[in-house]
């Protein structure tokens, strides 16, 4: 029940009695909305208005009515910064010193976000508000994100009272891995019929609003709207795109100087502000074959309309709100979780989990794709030239601790509780500072427990003492950063970098002069230097020294050791998973988007692969089983009644056997069967090689030979199904028949990975007499 004690009166008889119902918890009168809407990869520089070159007409209307800050910081990566969002602790502190896939065993890194850390949405929910969490949600444990759960770090478990969008870090933008509160949904329509992520969420989060608004109109709501965008893969239709035909011909220099030119003169940056250096790692776009630059251009066209739908669809949830009469009251807040994304590497990308798996790109075939770009065949990301434009004026990017990484956009509007409009403020801001900020500015203190577990203190800051006070003294004036082996620290308008090649593990040795005489850090003086442009560490050797233990006595706060850089090595770090130990795994047909992390991993080992099937008179069609997708992946089906396996390496090849017979009708059991053949070349990104045998029962009925395979991870935008190929086809082969599904019976499909190989007696008997 309420667990409110009951005031009425009960006696023998309804007639003596007196009736009592527990109070309603309501928000306060007129209490605002809220509307926090995270972009994802979207650079400093990005957006029209901090200076960018895409038309952003929607966000632009927010801050042409509200305030935008120019000194607020994130950690420089998509789950921490989030965690730190909806929290209001740092992101060591929430467990999410990366994303939950990297995560290791020590209490800042295991990406189990504690709850003794609320979330906005925890607290809320208890004070009368509505809360909805809508598209990309990235802040649980990786291993519990499959219908295994548990489920109390989904959005559910988290203070949400409604969910939809997807649980992972990127998601196929037609073809999404969707979740609705608790389970698995296909997308409600197909590529070919319209559909496209971004818009779904859209029309998701007014269905949601105007549910519970047509009902009861004065309960206010705390709106968590997360589109995908701008993350990889860039997909929009193609309209989006042709529209900046021609806009980036002038390559990424000129962009930097165009855009830095548009910052000063919206006053965005100070009028000193200069360019920072030079980025070693990016071509000079003259430099570049006209080919390239046509292909690079077409590259950021896609990413420019992406963004600008993205505006489109936030306009259309800010448009309904204004209908509804509640825009006004809605404290909007509007963010990046990190700066713009170098995954794309040099020559940018056509499917981004060649990144993931260390295999490099070739540009004849990212050449030959250009057409489609944008479309549902790629995965496409820009080349970091265009990420390091997007964060103009800054160095750097994406998972550095630069102000590249870790300065981004936000803009807040709230009409009817700040007057200020088109107004830019400069105080020091990070994404802890958001939580105690909506607090305050609804009049709520931080909540002691929250469903009875004690709570942390909050560490962030309020900004709401800006809103009004465009030149009050900033109160948040130390804040370290952390990611992926790179540091950086914050105090008072000085800010020291130490940076550090990713992927390079630091070793003890490494910091042996981490104490007094710690070395290797860059100092900039933010107040008069505002884009990091000049290192004055030699002009200043004792702030530097200052700085650098503040950082060390910073992270001994927020568990921020061990410093951990390696790269795709973290991504393949043994972590827990759902279930106990085993050799064994036995999967059924409805069984659909089991994740990569709580799938079994045949990866660079001996498995096979058994399903117990009945075939029909006149034979059968379908898939048995299926993990991955286009960009990578293998699957075990039936065409032609005949016996196929193929393993998609990388999206690059399909490696293909298929069985000398047709499959005999009633009941059976195939197999394939895969045994190593030699090591994997993890570095340069090949999987273990090996021969692939099919069988009918223990007959064998085919042999081919997969000189490589996926070495690290099978797939970024789908996950193990049973029974068909759900959503994104894994082969070519039926790509345009998925899902694919099974015509016959499936009693189970077991997956065995005890790693002894399956001994071929008559191929051992060859192995024995060539030795003879």
């Amino acid at each position: 029940m309420s667990g409110q004690e009951f005031h009425g009166r009960i006696g023998r008889t309804y007639d003596e009695s007196e009736p009592w119902w527990p109070e309603q918890t309501r928000a306060p009168d007129d209490a605002p909305n809220v509307l926090m809407v995270v972009l994802d990869d979207v650079g400093f520089g990005q957006l029209g208005c901090y200076g960018g070159l895409v038309d952003t007409p929607n966000i632009d209307r927010l801050a042409e009515n509200g305030l935008r800050y120019n000194n607020f910081h994130t950690t420089a990566l998509c789950s921490p910064t989030r965690s730190c969002l909806l929290t209001g602790r740092n992101h060591h502190s929430n467990a999410m010193a990366a994303i939950a896939e990297s995560s290791t065993g020590f209490p800042g890194y295991n990406g189990h976000i504690p709850h003794e850390n609320g979330f906005l949405s925890e607290m809320l929910v208890e004070e009368g508000y509505s809360t909805y969490a809508i598209g990309k949600w990235h802040l649980g444990p990786a291993e519990a994100t499959s219908a295994a759960g548990p489920y109390d770090r989904w959005p559910l478990g988290r203070g949400f009272e409604r969910f939809y969008g997807f649980l992972g870090g990127d998601t196929d933008q037609y073809t999404p891995t969707l979740v609705y509160d608790n389970h698995q949904v296909e997308p409600p329509a197909t590529p070919e019929e319209g559909y496209h992520f971004t818009e779904d969420i859209a029309q998701r989060t007014i269905e949601f609003i105007g549910d519970a608004k047509q009902v009861d109109p004065d309960k206010p709501f705390f709106t968590y709207f997360c589109p995908g965008a701008c993350h990889a893969p860039h997909q929009v239709p193609k309209e989006w795109a042709d529209k900046y035909a021609g806009e980036f011909d002038m390559g990424w220099d000129e962009a930097r100087e165009q855009i830095l030119k548009r910052q000063k003169e919206l006053g965005i940056v100070p009028e000193n502000t200069d360019l920072s250096p030079q980025n070693p790692d990016i071509v000079p776009w003259d430099s570049l074959s006209a080919e390239e630059q046509r292909l690079y251009a077409r590259m950021m066209e896609v990413y420019a309309g992406f963004l600008e739908h993205t505006d489109a669809q936030i306009g259309k949830v800010l448009d309904y709100l204004e209908e509804l009469g509640e825009l006004d009251n809605t404290l909007v807040m509007l963010v990046s979780d990190n700066g713009a994304s170098a995954e794309g590497g040099p020559t940018g990308s056509v499917n981004e989990n060649h990144f993931f798996n260390n295999v490099p790109e070739s540009l004849e075939e990212n050449l030959e794709a250009m057409d489609g770009l944008g479309g549902p065949e790629y995965f496409n990301h820009y080349p970091w030239g265009w990420a390091w434009a997007g964060d103009t004026p800054f160095r750097r990017w994406k998972r550095e601790s630069y102000r590249g990484g870790a300065s981004d956009p936000l803009v807040v509007s709230w009409p009817e509780g700040i007057e200020a409009r088109g107004e830019i403020r400069e105080q020091f801001v990070h994404a802890i500072d958001l939580v105690p900020t909506v607090l305050e500015t609804l009049g709520f203190e931080a909540p002691d427990e929250v469903k009875g577990v004690a709570q942390s203190p909050i560490e962030g800051t309020s900004f709401a003492y800006t809103f009004e006070e465009p030149d009050a003294p900033e109160q948040h004036v130390t804040q370290y950063f952390e990611m992926i082996g790179t540091r950086a620290i914050y105090h008072d308008g000085w800010r020291a970098v130490h940076p550090w090649p990713f992927g390079v593990p630091i070793t003890a040795e490494d910091l042996s002069a981490t104490t007094l005489e710690d070395s290797g850090w860059e100092l900039y003086h933010i107040a008069e230097d505002f884009s990091e442009a000049h290192d004055v560490a030699s002009e200043h050797p004792e702030k530097v020294l200052e700085l650098a233990q503040l950082w060390w006595t910073e992270a001994g706060k927020y568990d921020v050791l061990p410093l951990d850089s390696r790269g795709v090595e973290r991504l393949a770090e043994p972590r827990p998973q759902p279930g106990k130990p085993r050799n064994t795994y036995v999967y059924y047909p409805g069984t659909q988007h089991v994740p990569e992390n709580a799938a079994v991993r045949v990866l660079n080992r001996d498995h096979s692969i058994t399903a117990d099937v009945t075939v029909p008179a006149g034979g059968t069609e379908g898939v048995l089983l299926a993990q991955g997708s286009r960009d990578g992946g293998y699957t075990l089906f039936v065409e032609n009644n005949r016996l196929h396996y193929v393993h998609n390496y990388i999206g690059v090849e399909e490696y293909h056997v298929v069985a000398d017979e047709p499959l005999p009708e009633g009941d059976i059991s195939v197999r394939m069967e895969f045994e190593t053949t030699g090591d994997p070349d993890i570095p340069n990104g090949e999987g273990a090689p090996g021969t692939v045998r099919l069988y009918y029962g223990d007959e064998q009925v085919g042999e081919g030979e997969l000189p490589k395979t996926v070495p690290i991870m099978i797939g970024i935008i789908a996950g193990l199904s049973c029974g068909k190929d759900a959503v994104n086809a894994v082969s070519d082969v039926y790509r345009d028949r998925k899902p694919f599904a099974f015509t016959g019976d499936i009693a189970r499909v077991t997956v065995d990975v005890s790693g002894e190989p399956f001994v071929h007696e008559e191929a051992e008997l060859d192995r024995i007499m060539a030795r003879e």
